[in-house]
C-alpha cells in the first residue's frame, strides 16, 4: 500500500512499505532541473547537485562519504531536465541516517570556494566526456534541434562558458529559490515504516521554506 502524507511547511512524503524486503531506497525529487535555468544560468542545476555532496556545516565530504559507506548503504544524485533527485540504499536499520545525510546535504551546503573550483573541473571532464561519446552527444544534438533557443535545447551539464561563470551566489540564490517544500517529495520503499519516515522528515527537513524565492544573479567566481 502506498501511504501519503504533506509535512506541515507542505513537503510530501510518499512510502510503499515492502514487508519482504531488509532494505530501504530514499529520495528526494526535487521538481526544478536544467529546463528552470535562465540562460546565464545554463548548467547551474547540474552544479548544484554535484556540489551538494561537497561539504556541509556538519559534515565534510569525506565525512559524507565514509559515513554512507561505514553501514553498506550508498548516496547519489541525477540531474534531468525537469528535475533533480537525490537518493540513497541502505538496510533498514540505517533508514535514520540515509534521511539525515539527504537533509543534510539539501539545507546545510557549504559550496567552499576550493570545492567549487574543484568541481568545476570534474564537470568541465564531463562534458568533454560527452563530446568524445557519440551515444550521448547525438541526443544533445537531437535537443538542440528541436528546442532551438530553448532551456529544452540546451545540455544538461551546461558549457565550458557556462560552467566557468557560475559562483558561489548563484547556487545559494538558485538552492534558496527552487528548493523549496511544495516543490519537493520524499519517497521511500522497502523496509520502511510510513509514520516513522514522516516524522524523521517533520523534524529533520523543517528548514526547506514553503514559498517560492526570487533569485538574484552574480558573477562573483
Amino acid at each position: 500500500m502506498i501511504e501519503n502524507t504533506t509535512l506541515s511547511n507542505g513537503l510530501r512524503v510518499v512510502t510503499r512499505r515492502m514487508p519482504h524486503m531488509e532494505t530501504a531506497s530514499l529520495g528526494v525529487w526535487v521538481h526544478t532541473g536544467a529546463r528552470s535555468e535562465r540562460p546565464e544560468e545554463h548548467g547551474l542545476a547540474h552544479m548544484l547537485e554535484h556540489m551538494a555532496f561537497k561539504g556541509t556545516a556538519t559534515r565534510t565530504a569525506l565525512q559524507i562519504a565514509e559515513e554512507i559507506e561505514a553501514v553498506g548503504g550508498s548516496v547519489n544524485a541525477v540531474t534531468s531536465f525537469e528535475t533533480t533527485d537525490y537518493f540513497a540504499r541502505v538496510l533498514k536499520e540505517h533508514v535514520p541516517l540515509a534521511l539525515d545525510i539527504l537533509a543534510d546535504i539539501l539545507q546545510k551546503p557549504a559550496f567552499t570556494s576550493d570545492e567549487l573550483s574543484r568541481e568545476k573541473e570534474v564537470i568541465l571532464q564531463e562534458i568533454a566526456s560527452v563530446q568524445d561519446t557519440p551515444d550521448d552527444l547525438v541526443f544533445e544534438l537531437a535537443q538542440e534541434a528541436a528546442y532551438p533557443g530553448q532551456a529544452l535545447g540546451r545540455p544538461i551539464l551546461g558549457t565550458p562558458g557556462s560552467v566557468r561563470a557560475l559562483g558561489r551566489e548563484d547556487i545559494v540564490s538558485y538552492l534558496t529559490s527552487a528548493y523549496t517544500a511544495p516543490r519537493m517529495v520524499l519517497s521511500a520503499a522497502g523496509a520502511v515504516d510510513h509514520d516513522e519516515i514522516a516524522k524523521l522528515a517533520e523534524n529533520l527537513m523543517a528548514t526547506f521554506p514553503r514559498e517560492v524565492g526570487a533569485r538574484t544573479r552574480c558573477r562573483n567566481t
